[in-house]
């Protein structure tokens, strides 16, 4: 187990932390923005109280699990609803190790945690580790990690597929459950596609982009009006990533580019050439400052974190334009993010494990709080239906569109399909290196070539072109 977790997972690194973004990725925790309110009012949590020392150490003992519970994050995010909303066992105290994501800081220091595991005072095992969808899968789909089922995790009939495959294994063991479920939305603002479009309302708007050949000939309406379609030169690559067909590396251990991947740059090189979009990267203040009223941008891509949390100029009170948005599908189904709760093996709290993951796919009351106080979609089915169907229920932001609706509706289009340790890295490293062609740095040739010592570097065992 050791060598396997040396091998695979050293060679990890972790753009940097989002500190308020649920479900993660790379961005700077600069661009969050207080939650929305909604229409539901919002109740009030107050934290998880621990026992005193004493009663602690007897009450632990009489349980036969450990006193100590150890969680690794990259964040607060998740430390905050889980203080809110899980009742802390008397006798165990939570301790929280958290490390900025940085460089890869967090991933490495939690690596260091599941290589000592076995040998690990029982005090400082790790109990619980939390971990995204971008490299989830060499956590899922290695031995430092356990089958929850076997503790007690086996009721996923409320939570979403892709959700439940993302944390198993090649083998089809689960190890693992998100509190959160992250479709991905266009974003679009209502003024300009009225203007653009003749109509701002989702549905008809949905009609006019279902596809990239719709797509990409409103691209041109748009520019012709003297609007951008998107604002990064990356918007559209998850939509892409997340319906390849094939991995990023063969069964004979060759770089590839799927069909998706190849279509994202030609549409990218005709977008970048006809100044449809900007040449800015996803998280760059460019890209940001077109979500001021201001702006000249018409589309975003992104889930409830992203709207909710990292839209931050658009809910500016004096530039902002909140109220001027709305989602829906867009030309593609896709997903961004997650937090997936993970079991380590080797923990001495199991009972205590299992009983976090279920409080946060199946208490009901729990999920409905992390949706109507937390501005979450949450991983639960049946109480997302709640808020859908509710006819009160609607964002401020999204002019009162009811985005659990939306949500809903999406999430049986969203696949788990060719996934592998790979993919971060190289997603970041094809994007970073062409970057530099958008921006005339390097000719595309060169960037491409750039991108092929990226990759021999990163991972000497793929053979690229």
């Amino acid at each position: 187990m050791k060598k396997q977790l040396s091998v695979i997972l050293s060679v990890i690194t972790v753009a940097a932390a989002l500190a308020a973004c649920g479900g993660g990725s790379s961005a700077p925790a600069t661009t969050a923005a207080p939650a929305p309110e909604t229409t539901a009012a919002a109740a009030t949590e107050a934290p998880a109280t621990e026992a005193p020392a004493a009663e602690t150490e007897a009450a632990a003992e009489e349980s036969g699990e450990g006193k100590v519970f150890n969680i690794y994050a990259w964040n607060e995010e998740f430390k905050g609803f889980f203080e809110k909303y899980y009742q802390v066992p008397d006798g165990v105290t939570v301790e929280w190790h958290i490390t900025p994501s940085d460089n890869g800081a967090y991933q490495q220091k939690l690596d260091e945690a599941l290589l000592n595991q076995e040998n690990a005072d029982p005090d400082e095992k790790v109990d619980m580790f939390l971990a995204e969808a971008d490299y989830i899968v060499k956590y899922a789909d290695d031995a430092a990690t356990q089958d929850i089922t076997a503790l007690g995790v086996d009721d996923f009939s409320n939570t979403y597929n892709y959700t439940v495959q993302a944390a198993s294994d090649a083998d089809g063991v689960v190890k693992g459950v998100s509190f959160q479920c992250c479709p991905s939305a266009l974003i679009y603002r209502r003024s300009i596609a009225e203007d653009v479009l003749g109509t701002s309302e989702p549905d008809e708007v949905q009609e006019l982009l279902n596809s990239w050949d719709k797509f990409n000939a409103v691209a041109k309406d748009a520019k012709d009006k003297g609007y951008y379609m998107t604002a990064s030169f990356a918007e559209t690559y998850r939509v892409f990533s997340n319906n390849c067909t094939s991995p990023w590396v063969d069964a004979d251990n060759n770089l590839q580019f799927d069909p998706q991947i190849e279509a994202w740059i030609e549409q990218t090189d005709d977008f970048i050439a006809n100044e449809y979009t900007l040449t800015a990267g996803i998280w760059d203040d460019e890209k940001n400052k077109q979500m001021f009223a201001d702006g000249k941008t018409m589309c975003f891509f992104g889930p409830a974190w992203y709207f909710n949390f990292c839209m931050g100029n658009a809910q500016d009170p004096e530039k902002g334009c909140s109220g001027d948005w709305a989602i829906c599908e867009g030309p593609a189904a896709h997903f961004w993010g997650g937090t997936w709760l993970m079991a380590p093996a080797g923990t001495d709290n199991p009972t205590m494990l299992a009983d976090i993951m279920n409080t946060f796919i199946n208490d009901e009351d729990v999920c409905s709080k992390l949706v109507e106080n937390e501005a979450q979609f949450s991983n639960n089915q049946a109480v997302n239906k709640k808020f859908a169907e509710n006819p009160d229920y609607g964002s401020e932001f999204l002019g009162g569109q009811n985005d659990v609706a939306v949500f809903s509706a999406m999430t049986d289009n969203i696949k788990w399909e060719n996934h592998t340790i790979y993919d971060q890295l190289l997603n970041e490293g094809l994007q970073n290196s062409l970057q530099e062609y958008y921006k005339g740095v390097s000719d595309k040739e060169t960037a491409l070539k750039n991108f092929y010592n990226y990759v021999n570097e990163t991972y000497p065992s793929i053979i690229t072109p």
